[in-house]
């Protein structure tokens, strides 16, 4: 299974409740945190094709987006399957 990653601030209300959601979905995730951490910072901006907002999170190899995405995949009914796949 290829890990879940979340890309987070430890002060951020979307990073949280995105944590939430994936703990609720039973589905693992490595949290990384990017305050102060320019490298890990620099990692995300690459991986998420620019994107600068957090939380930026990846199912998999899958970047998702950030919360508000998150949260509409699981409204379609779409985040279980992605999330066993």
């Amino acid at each position: 299974m290829t890990p879940n990653t979340i890309y987070t601030n430890s002060w951020c209300p979307y990073c949280s409740a995105a944590k939430e959601l994936l703990s609720n979905n039973n589905a693992p995730f490595e949290e990384i945190e990017i305050s102060g951490r320019t490298e890990k910072r620099q990692e995300m901006l690459s991986r998420s094709g620019g994107s600068s907002t957090v939380p930026q999170i990846f199912i998999g190899d899958r970047h998702v987006g950030g919360c508000d995405d998150l949260y509409a995949l699981d409204r379609r009914g779409e985040l279980d399957a992605l999330l066993a796949a």
